[in-house]
């Protein structure tokens, strides 16, 4: 639709100072007396205002007498309008109409009823006055007066209806849908010119496109008394929801629905082989032990749930202590809500949508803030949003660690910290930031760390480029992060308390000096284009920990975006940041190339600070993605928008795009590959060991599971978390000081099996042995020991044999030790084979 034409160009006349719209549909019985009311206190203001008006009465289809009170009354006043729609269209329809027919520098809409009286306007127009773009009579705000109250039903179903539209499209205004509202005359035009809404929710349509459009809108307290004969109903609420989603369908943009489908596409193409396994078998051969370890914590997340179990506690591993899940990274934001999908197709399916689904609204989410916030090329914006969801570091991660990939709410969480900067409303702002990163918290508590590290080297690099523009916005910031803080806190505080000091809590996790080298950041990952594997390998702990990566043409691109653009702050301040993280993730110790020599590195400031003490330090490089995606999202852009005057910027711009695609290309990553899941022994599987285990024991696998033998997490899962086992592959504490450690903490039978696993040899079993191991079964309350085919297993099966006096029997595929009928026996020499 063509905006509306100013007021002072329209056909009807010359501008007025004030249009009054009245939408009417069988209104006959209460519109004269409303009219009447309009036209005595217009002519009742100042002599030079006084024809400084016009009354425009829209009758929508009305089936009685209204056109004709309208018509009466336009016949005594010629300021009256009548406009007439040949159906019945809806309010939103006959309000549009008379506002795209209006001529007024203002314009007034309110109901033919007069709930809220003519003789409020003057506090409308004061808040024009003061600058506003519309000012709303609100029923909802401290000292509006509600001279006759409605039916409790209905004001409990209008509340809700108003939080639920306030939360999804009016932000800050309390009472959207009451009747009394003035606008700028020029901007309410082009609002309803662009509007297309015809039912009870126009209102939300128009202030949304105000909000949109950063019009001031101001929310004024009125007098208002329900009028009976109201034809908005309860479930005028649901249908005001109803055209929310429309609205807010049709209001995708056809650009970002296809950079997400790309996004999407992308992701789905990395993990094909997951999904190209109908029966679930994909197994990511990069991942090691931790897509079991995911797959699990996704089934006991779920099995939690359907049994109304606490979401943070199991003992299903590491049996009788278990294990807290609120200290390991069970991912809750994500398992809680994907319990419904875990239950129905089980944990490899929802590992498969975690990792494809998060990095494709990783990437959107990226996408959605470059957009709002930095560049107006959409192209640009999803070149980096593309950048910050699959640059190498993003992609060795996404083979094994979701918790460092589904980042779709760090753009979120940027966002809301900019508009505290702007000021504007600190307390609503720094409410939903609160909100965000509770949410994150059950997302990725490291990530989140990192993710703050970032925004503070961010803080210090702007400082450092524009300080007063830095000292104008710490004071909303600040305030901001307070409210964000007393909103976060209360929403986390038990499951940290129990993080941090319930059962199986730890103090930090010892994972030793791992700081990239140099080398990593200029060389490329395993899985990018240009990667070379073994040089990968060289210089990272493994294939899930590739944190650098970035390729020598990126680094150089990023040097000449920062030189090229240094008259932009933002720029200066996301070069600083991006080097500053690099330093930091080079560790304590940054080693001197071609020497056996170090150098102390800035990461011993925060190396033994609380919580950074946890952080594999070589991880902060990922800091350095955003900070490269929105400068390659500004560079894009530059190219992108600026028009060309001569040869030689031509010229120039060829070369900006060349540098692009040196830089990029490279880093394309490449699909992961994937194998079979190792299938569950028969007797796991069929259920036999029901025979063996009783409620309330465990089942102990030979070798005892550790984060080196994940295998019997599978056979968990499986057997549908039907029985316990010790050991297993978690976080839990180790010693008196309780530090943290990757496994149990190993008991001497645990160890002893392990050992025989890696040697391939029996050691000799003496009393001392057997002793231990009588104290280990009775410690895991141990019904049966079972041993699967896998390497050596003749001398872990001698050696179980020997810690137990008694022979195994043959079940399916399976050795077991039927431990809890030889406690009733005692031990016998003798085998029973099948």
């Amino acid at each position: 639709m063509t905006p509306a034409t100013p007021a002072a160009m329209t056909p009807g006349g010359a501008a007025v100072g004030l249009t009054v719209v009245v939408p009417a549909y069988n209104e006959e019985q209460r519109l004269a007396p409303s009219l009447d009311a309009i036209r005595a206190h217009l002519d009742s203001l100042d002599a030079g205002a006084a024809d400084d008006w016009e009354l425009i009465v829209v009758d929508d289809g009305s089936a009685d007498g209204t056109v004709a009170v309208i018509e009466a009354a336009a016949a005594e006043e010629p300021r009256i309008r009548l406009l007439r729609t040949p159906a019945n269209r809806g309010k939103g329809h006959a309000v549009r109409t008379g506002v795209l027919a209006s001529r007024g520098r203002r314009v007034l809409v309110t109901d033919a009823d007069l709930a809220t009286p003519i003789e409020e306007l003057a506090l409308l127009q004061r808040r024009l006055d003061e600058g506003a773009a519309a000012a709303v009579g609100s029923r909802a705000l401290p000292g509006s007066r509600i001279s006759v109250r409605q039916n409790p039903l209905r004001v409990a179903l209008g509340r809700l209806g108003s939080g639920l539209i306030r939360a999804a499209a009016v932000p800050g205004i309390r009472d959207t849908q009451c009747g009394f509202k003035l606008f700028d005359g020029d901007k309410v035009r082009a609002a309803f010119a662009d509007s297309r809404l015809d039912g009870w929710s126009y209102d939300v349509e128009i202030l949304r496109h105000f909000h949109q459009q950063d019009w001031e809108v101001a929310e004024v307290p009125v007098r208002w008394a329900h009028q009976p004969g109201s034809k908005v109903r309860p479930l005028a609420y649901p249908a005001v929801l109803a055209d929310l989603v429309r609205l807010r369908a049709r209001s995708v943009r056809p650009a970002g629905l296809l950079v997400g489908l790309l996004y999407l596409g992308f992701a789905f193409l990395l993990y094909r082989g997951l999904w190209g396994d109908a029966d679930g078998g994909g197994y990511l051969t990069d991942s090691g032990s931790d897509q079991r370890q995911w797959e699990w914590f996704f089934a006991v997340t779920a099995d939690n749930v359907a049994h109304l179990r606490d979401p943070l506690f199991t003992d299903l591993q590491n049996f009788p202590l278990g294990v807290n899940l609120m200290a390991n990274t069970a991912m809750l934001g994500l398992s809680v809500p994907l319990a419904p999908v875990t239950l129905a197709f089980g944990p490899q399916v929802t590992w498969s949508v975690v990792l494809t689904g998060g990095l494709a609204a990783t990437a959107l989410s990226w996408y959605w803030l470059l957009a709002r916030r930095f560049v107006r090329s959409r192209w640009a914006a999803a070149l980096g949003g593309a950048f910050c969801a699959f640059a190498p570091p993003m992609v060795s991660h996404g083979t094994a660690h979701p918790n460092f990939t589904v980042l779709f709410m760090m753009p979120l969480i940027v966002d809301r910290m900019l508009r505290l900067c702007e000021g504007r409303r600190t307390g609503r702002d720094g409410a939903v930031l609160g909100l965000f990163l509770a949410y994150q918290i059950f997302l990725g508590e490291e990530v989140l760390l990192l993710a703050m590290t970032g925004c503070g080297l961010f803080a210090l690099g702007y400082a450092l480029a524009a300080p007063d523009v830095a000292r104008a916005v710490a004071r909303p910031l600040l305030r901001g992060l307070g409210v964000a803080a007393l909103v976060c806190v209360p929403l986390v505080a038990y499951p940290l308390l129990w993080q941090f000091h319930g059962a199986q809590s730890y103090r930090s996790v010892l994972h030793g000096q791992v700081g990239n080298n140099p080398m990593a950041l200029l060389e490329f990952a395993t899985r990018s284009l240009a990667g070379d594997p073994k040089v990968a390998a060289s210089l990272s702990l493994n294939r899930t920990e590739e944190n650098a990566f970035f390729g020598w043409p990126l680094v150089v691109v990023a040097v000449a975006i920062v030189v090229r653009l240094r008259d932009q702050p933002r720029v200066r301040a996301l070069g600083f940041t991006a080097l500053a993280a690099a330093v930091l993730s080079l560790g304590q110790n940054i080693p001197l190339l071609g020497t056996d020599k170090t150098l102390p590195g800035p990461w011993r400031l925060l190396a033994k600070m609380p919580f950074y003490e946890s952080v594999i330090e070589s991880r902060v490089a990922m800091v350095c993605v955003p900070a490269l995606g929105i400068l390659l999202a500004l560079a894009c852009d530059r190219l992108a928008v600026k028009r060309l005057r001569n040869e030689r910027e031509s010229s120039r711009r060829l070369l900006g795009w060349a540098g692009l695609a040196a830089a990029l290309v490279p880093l394309v990553p490449t699909p992961y590959p994937t194998a079979g899941h190792a299938p569950a022994p028969a007797f796991v599987a069929d259920g036999t060991w029901r025979q063996y285990v009783r409620p309330g024991h465990s089942l102990v696998p030979v070798p005892v599971p550790s984060p080196e033998d994940t295998t019997a997490l599978g056979w968990q899962v499986q057997a549908d978390l039907g029985f316990a086992f010790p050991g297993g592959y978690f976080n839990g504490p180790w010693g008196p000081e309780r530090i943290g450690i990757y496994g149990p903490e190993q008991r001497p039978t645990a160890e002893l099996l392990r050992k025989v696993r890696e040697t391939g040899k029996a050691p000799a079993i003496g009393d001392r042995e057997r002793s231990a191991f009588r104290k280990d079964l009775a410690f895991w309350r141990a019904d049966a020991l079972v041993l699967a085919h896998q390497d050596h297993e003749l001398p872990l099966r001698e050696t179980v044999t020997r810690l137990t006096g008694r022979q195994p029997q043959w079940t399916g595929d399976t050795w077991v030790w039927d431990v809890h009928a030889m406690a009733e026996d005692g031990p016998r020499d003798g085998m029973t084979t099948g």
